[in-house]
């Protein structure tokens, strides 16, 4: 096999070395079934254990009683921008904070959606690189909304917003399963998977029972979160190779990184040596404000545009890749989700420091 190389993409990304092996171990007969999980039926007795694995682990990660539903549902966070509005908003306003691209577009779906969408705040003044502190709490809002970290500009929510009454709904693709975080003030959590819990394919829905009570009835079946609860995911044929991921990723962060506090000290970590090199220079310069950092996605720029393509190609010659900045902002990224190692980060930081000399 090729050298493997330190992946820092954004999404799909990195994951964990012993996830694909046992993934590559059980391809083509898993578990004695003499068969490959990829030909199991979502009905059988194999894949349910799967499935209800997959959703304990995510309880006992997250710290959710038997008020949250589980579910695994398809379509991509960008999917939930729609549904979220349509399922939840009960006739009521729906409240937003915008900080920036999917927030963004959350809101537009919204509106698509034809519901009364307010923005409550925003860090549009400063192009999204920052998370704004005040956040106004409507009473009569259906729900808040919020991304919690922003893999483009580089930004993360250090603590939600406190809402009172208001449930929270919280996009958590890109750093679900990173940190140790309170679930009660949530309704509804969502998550892509492509980045700490899994491969792309499926979506993690986390729904508070009396969310589903907000379900309209004329909503076409298969947008309503209430037929997904009830058939435990299971309404039409999931994506059931993705999900075995998922149940495998969700078992290593548990059994081998030792559970989400865990986790989280090596996240910060990793972050933390990736940002004071980025400080204690002034070749590159970090892109988001220093409150506001995110540990998953870290942003920088070099001292010119035309430097990147340069550092670009070092970096996939030393077999660092994945460090393009979005189309959409430039500049250069660093993902360093779950999955990417300690090693990785000082790998990175140890070609950065020659790349700034050279």
């Amino acid at each position: 096999m090729a050298q493997r190389v330190i992946n820092f993409n954004p999404g799909p990304s990195a994951l964990p070395l012993s996830v694909l092996e046992q993934a590559k171990a059980e391809l083509l007969d898993f578990q004695g079934t003499g068969m490959s999980v990829l030909e199991t039926s979502h009905r059988s007795k194999s894949f349910e254990a799967v499935l209800d694995s997959a959703i304990q682990r995510t309880r006992r990660l997250l710290g959710l009683d038997e008020s949250y539903h589980v579910l695994f549902l398809q379509g991509g966070a960008s999917m939930q921008f729609a549904m979220v509005p349509m399922n939840l908003a009960a006739g009521k306003p729906v409240d937003y904070v915008d900080t920036g691209t999917w927030s963004t577009k959350a809101i537009k779906e919204a509106r698509i959606c034809g519901k009364e969408t307010r923005v409550v705040a925003s860090s549009e003044d400063q192009q999204f690189t920052y998370i704004p502190e005040k956040v106004p709490v409507n009473s009569d809002a259906a729900y808040l909304h919020i991304t919690s970290n922003n893999t483009i500009r580089g930004t993360q929510w250090r603590s939600f917003p406190e809402a009172g009454a208001v449930p929270l709904v919280c996009d958590m693709s890109s750093d679900i399963f990173s940190r140790r975080f309170d679930p009660r003030p949530f309704g509804l959590i969502y998550a892509g998977a492509q980045k700490n819990a899994g491969p792309a394919g499926v979506t993690l829905v986390i729904i508070r029972e009396d969310m589903l009570q907000r379900v309209p009835k004329e909503l076409p079946t298969m947008l309503k979160y209430s037929i997904y609860a009830d058939n435990r995911s299971l309404y039409n044929t999931p994506p059931c190779f993705s999900i075995y991921i998922c149940e495998l990723v969700l078992k290593w962060i548990e059994e081998t990184v030792g559970g989400l506090d865990r986790m989280e000290k090596i996240n910060e970590e990793k972050a933390a040596i990736l940002y004071d090199y980025i400080d204690s220079q002034d070749f590159y310069r970090g892109t988001a404000r220093r409150d506001s950092r995110s540990r998953m996605n870290v942003t920088f720029l070099l001292p010119e545009a035309g430097l990147e393509k340069d550092f670009l190609a070092g970096a996939t010659d030393a077999g660092l890749v994945g460090l393009k900045g979005h189309r959409s902002v430039g500049g250069l990224r660093a993902s360093i989700y779950n999955a990417t190692t300690l090693e990785g980060v000082k790998s990175l930081v140890d070609y950065m420091k020659h790349f700034a000399k050279r």
